[in-house]
């Protein structure tokens, strides 16, 4: 993985493949390549690949570099280091093929050994290379042809592009459980595996299935099965905000993330918009596609996501349960499959992920669907995969996320949750009273938000110190626990410091041990019924000379514990975690930017996980 661009049409395709991985830049990689065929009388192949940032490859790009059909990646290594020859595109002995590739051939070693024993030399180390070997080898009378004997090979998962020096007015494209988007223009067509590298051209597109193959050329696309037989794959027109997928400059100056995490107040107001009845109390959410019987039949709520998703899935779990009084949790999608997992058919399931591309989340989603369980999605990209797999679900309205670390999706994704804990909630025992004033409190949010990012310049001052330690601590209890985990995961991700969160009462039980005066930790201290036990626990840190930041809300009494104090604004108790979230995100932004690192690329990381 991480990106695929491509381009056929009348213009030259370099300049439009460079310019589209720039666009992906923001997924995470460690080299870059692209393949254009044509330029002269006879068609032939041109690859210039390397190892570095987009702009190096851009720099060292040969002058006479020209061809109106081509292909593009920005690799994020699966199979060997980051060098020049494991760059994609890949290509075969004859170097008329090159292939794009992301996602993950299973039974590479096997094909490896196969194409070994049949006098192919192989060059670099990845999974990829075998797929242009393949597709080289095929005596098909198409290009068409030649993909699908090749994939009929395959085990894995793949988004992948073809062109081929015998057929240079065509791309073939595949995709099997990483993402690809075709992109319908004037006289010219567009494939990428992200709809960003694609909005500076056109907003239509048609989206692949899996187990699908298209053939794109100047005038049109045409899709089928990977046996030939044709599918039909209508376009269809997006209304994006195309701005947001614009560069914003260096992530250690601002860039991207900076922009979502002052974009929330906004989405928070996007994703509460004609969803909230304040006559009754409750939420509408008619795209769950449930009635109020099959809604009052539900016993249990089984929520799967992965890294942030997973943290607000246990927000999500506590909501459910407080409000719908509905036994609920949260779970890692990445090991849900693999446990062989009992699916009840009262049980609801609910999967979440930003991209809707996500992997493990989307292969969770087909093994409940396989066992006859009904899934739901809380997904911000319309037409995503795990949209469309699911029987029904909640658009978060976020608008486009480019930043690899969620600060608005994972916003909205609360207040998902928190619509279907109230719709829950009211179709069995809350009160209508208790609605309104959960509905009061959700309508409060977009200018509580506001207000905790005004205290931008002071977090910045607390972060700078945080910036400093190796190590820290993340703590919280109950609604403030995943809150922790969730600070944590920003904070190391963006960072590259070793941050940890532990339950504040998992404390005494071991982690004790490390507080020190270089360990600082970072306290969530709603005012709830356990500020009491929070405090204590602040009390046994500070007498062990820990530096302590403490998130809570004004009025609550902290005595005489030492500490940097960041106050946010009450909500209704079920609603604080994301108040509490929002300080956080700010915090491993700042620190991470005093530390001078780029904030927007975070070094091993990618924003739409699409291998296992």
């Amino acid at each position: 993985m991480c990106g695929i661009v491509g381009y056929i049409g009348t213009q030259q395709a370099a300049p439009l493949l460079l310019e589209g991985l720039t666009r992906l830049e923001h997924r995470g990689y460690d080299s870059a390549g692209i393949a254009v065929v044509g330029g002269g009388t006879t068609a032939a192949l041109r690859i210039a690949k390397k190892a570095g940032r987009v702009r190096g490859l851009q720099a060292d790009l040969p002058k006479r570099f020209t061809g109106k059909v081509g292909i593009g990646h920005t690799r994020w290594a699966t199979h060997g280091p980051a060098n020049d020859v494991n760059a994609h595109p890949h290509t075969n002995a004859t170097h008329d093929v090159a292939v794009v590739h992301n996602g993950i051939i299973d039974n590479a070693a096997a094909l490896r050994h196969r194409l070994a024993d049949e006098g192919v030399e192989l060059v670099s180390d990845t999974d990829t290379e075998v797929l242009a070997h393949l597709v080289g080898l095929s005596t098909a009378d198409t290009l068409e042809r030649r993909v699908s004997e090749a994939l009929a090979l395959v085990e894995g998962t793949y988004g992948l592009a073809v062109v081929h020096a015998d057929f240079p007015d065509r791309i073939v494209v595949g995709r099997n459980g990483s993402p690809l988007i075709i992109g319908v223009g004037e006289k010219e067509m567009h494939v990428a595996s992200d709809l960003a590298a694609l909005v500076r051209y056109t907003t239509t597109v048609a989206h692949l299935e899996d187990g699908e193959i298209a053939t794109l050329t100047a005038t049109g696309f045409t899709t089928y099965r990977t046996d030939l037989s044709h599918t039909s794959r209508p376009a269809t027109t997006l209304d994006l905000d195309l701005t947001a997928y614009d560069p914003v400059g260096d992530g250690a100056e601002g860039g991207h993330m900076h922009r979502e995490m002052l974009d929330q107040p906004a989405a928070a107001e996007r994703v509460l918009r004609g969803r909230l009845d304040e006559r009754f109390g409750t939420a509408h959410l008619g795209g769950l596609n449930m009635d109020a019987r099959e809604t009052r039949a539900i016993r249990r709520v089984k929520i799967l996501g992965c890294g942030s998703a997973y943290y607000v899935g246990q927000m999500g779990a506590s909501l459910v349960e407080e409000l719908a009084r509905i036994p609920a949790d949260a779970e890692a999608a990445s090991e849900f499959r693999y446990r062989d997992p009992v699916i009840e058919p009262d049980t609801l399931y609910v999967a979440v992920s930003q991209s809707g591309e996500t992997i493990d989340t989307l292969l969770a989603v087909e093994e409940i669907r396989r066992k006859g369980g009904r899934v739901i999605g809380l997904v911000n990209v319309v037409g995503s995969a795990i949209a469309r797999a699911c029987d029904g679900g909640i658009y978060l309205h976020a608008g486009p996320e480019v930043a690899v670390a969620s600060t608005k999706a994972l916003t909205t994704m609360f207040l998902g949750f928190s619509l279907l804990a109230l719709q829950l909630g009211r179709t069995r025992d809350l009160s209508i009273a208790d609605g309104k004033r959960l509905i009061a409190g959700l309508q409060a949010l977009p200018a509580q938000i506001e207000e905790v990012l005004k205290s931008e310049d002071q977090l910045a001052l607390v972060a700078a110190r945080l910036a400093e330690a190796e190590s820290l601590f993340f703590i919280g209890r109950v609604r403030g626990f995943p809150v922790a985990r969730e600070g944590a995961q920003k904070f190391k991700e963006i960072t590259y410091r070793h941050a940890e969160a532990y339950q504040t009462s998992e404390l005494k039980h071991g982690p004790l041990a490390l507080i020190s005066p270089v360990v600082p930790t970072v306290a969530i201290v709603p005012d709830d019924e356990l500020t009491d036990r929070n405090v204590a626990a602040l009390h046994e840190i500070s007498a062990r000379g820990g530096p302590l930041v403490v998130v809570t809300h004004p009025d609550v009494d902290l005595g005489d514990v030492r500490c940097e104090r960041i106050d946010v604004p009450r909500s209704e108790r079920e609603l604080d975690p994301i108040l509490m979230t929002i300080p956080l995100q700010v915090l491993a932004f700042h620190a991470a930017t005093t530390l001078g690192l780029d904030v927007d690329k975070p070094r091993n990381l990618a924003k739409s996980v699409t291998v296992e």
